[in-house]
This record gives structure tokens, sequence and C-alpha cells, in this order.
């Protein structure tokens, strides 16, 4: 709806979802997917995607231009602070003095949970060096207020492990985080179909950004499309207000006031 924007670091977004960019056959079948989705915001892992680093290989920027959309690099694959920043800098390096990244510090190449000390150690680092961070974090209430409160322009709370398509696991804590919140607050990790996506957004989050779940679809291009959707209607869902759950049906025409 265009009166109900996602107010994001200072710019405002049509769009609450936000894509990956990996995991996709190609960059053709990149742009196609992030394309259906509508996404505005698209997220890219530095460290494994080639968006300049290399002349002689092909390069992401060139199907999903700057220009058109917002580009979030991401921290993704790194396990320590020192590693994180470094990543950080390097993407303000290639993209022109760019400040928003997605500041993500793995636990272990397992379940990929975040390290939580580690994550608040870069993301102190980083906010003093006026990034504008947007935080991959574990569900945990407390955990997500001392990162906005560290300065983080967004907290992106899992859902489930990251790719795992388990869906939202725990719904009462990410409640918690949304309803303490005054930064927005985005699913990141978990989701696996469009059912999902609507939950989180039916939550009160403010968005959801997800990659495995459409890159990892038989059909990318459609899965993309259903969770276009999803996302749009669990958010109107959240603000139109559903009514309270009741053991016993309630009739839609009382009897009271019937002539007989």
């Amino acid at each position: 709806m265009q009166d109900d924007l996602l107010e994001l670091a200072g710019r405002s977004y049509r769009s609450r979802l936000l894509t990956g960019t990996g995991k996709y056959r190609d960059f053709d079948e990149t742009l196609a997917a992030t394309e259906a989705s509508g996404a505005e915001i698209v997220t890219v892992a530095i460290r494994r995607t080639n968006i300049g680093q290399d002349a002689n290989q092909p390069n992401l920027l060139d199907y999903l231009s700057p220009d058109r959309f917002t580009i979030l690099p991401n921290t993704a694959g790194c396990f320590t602070a020192a590693d994180a920043i470094r990543t950080c800098r390097l993407a303000r390096e290639l993209l022109d003095g760019h400040s928003l990244v997605k500041l993500e510090v793995l636990a272990d190449q397992k379940t990929l949970f975040p390290d939580i000390t580690a994550t608040l150690e870069a993301a102190e680092v980083l906010v003093k060096e006026d990034f504008q961070v947007m935080v991959y974090t574990n569900d945990d209430p407390i955990i997500a207020k001392r990162l906005e409160e560290l300065g983080c322009v967004s907290v992106m709370p899992l859902a489930a492990p990251i790719g795992s398509g388990l869906g939202i696991r725990n719904p009462y804590n990410i409640l918690t985080i949304v309803e303490n919140a005054t930064v927005p607050i985005i699913v990141d990790a978990g989701v696996g179909t469009a059912s999902d996506a609507s939950i989180a957004m039916e939550l009160g989050c403010h968005g959801v950004l997800m990659n495995t779940a459409i890159a990892g679809a038989r059909d990318p291009v459609l899965m993309a499309s259903a969770m276009r959707k999803a996302v749009e209607a669990g958010r109107e869902a959240f603000r139109a207000g559903r009514i309270p759950r009741k053991r016993f049906a309630s009739a839609s025409s009382p009897l009271d006031g019937m002539f007989f």
C-alpha cells in the first residue's frame, strides 16, 4: 500500500520483502526472481559474490544495478568480529562509500547460529565507524534490545536456522522483540514457504528477508511471486487486526432481534 512504507535507515520502501542473491543457477535467474519478488533491497554476500573484486568474472551489479536496487552487503561466512568488520569496510570501498550493511557473525559451520558475543563486538565498532548496521541475531528479546541500543538501524532475528525452511519456530519471542522495538524488526532465516512469511508479518514484523526459500524452490521465479503476495497479505492482516480466538463458534447472524 502506498501509505504503508517501510522506513529504514532514512529511506522509504514500498516492498517489505528483502531477498538474497545467492544459490541461483546464474545471474539471469537471480534477476528474474528478484523482479518477481518486488524486492527493492537485495543482500549480497561480499565474500562469495563478485561485485567488482574480480574484473574477469561476471559482476552481479551488471544485473542488479545500484541505481535500481538498494544493495545490502552482508558478512555471510564470517566467524569472527574482526572478519566481519573487515568485510564491511571492503564493501564500503567497493560500493563507493555505501554505509548500509547486514552484519552476521556465525558461531559454527553446522548450525550457522549467530555468535552473539562477537556480533555485539562487531556492531559496536561498525556503528562508531558510521555504518548503518542491520544485524542478524537469535530470537532473544534481551539481545535484540541491546543491539538496538548500540545503534543498529534494524534487528533481524532468525525464525529458524539459516536455510532450514522450518518456519517461525518461536512466535512468542518474535512478538516480544517486535513489541519492545523502536527500529524495524525483519525476520531473517528459516522461512520455507509463503505461509511462513505471512505469519512473520502477522506478528507485526516490519519485513522478511529470505534467500534459500526462493532460490531453492523448484521454480524460484514462481516462489518469488508467491512470497511477494504472502508478505503483502500478512502485512494487511496485521494492520486490519484479526478476530480473537475463541473456544466455541460465534454465529455470524445472532438470533437476538430476529422475527419469528
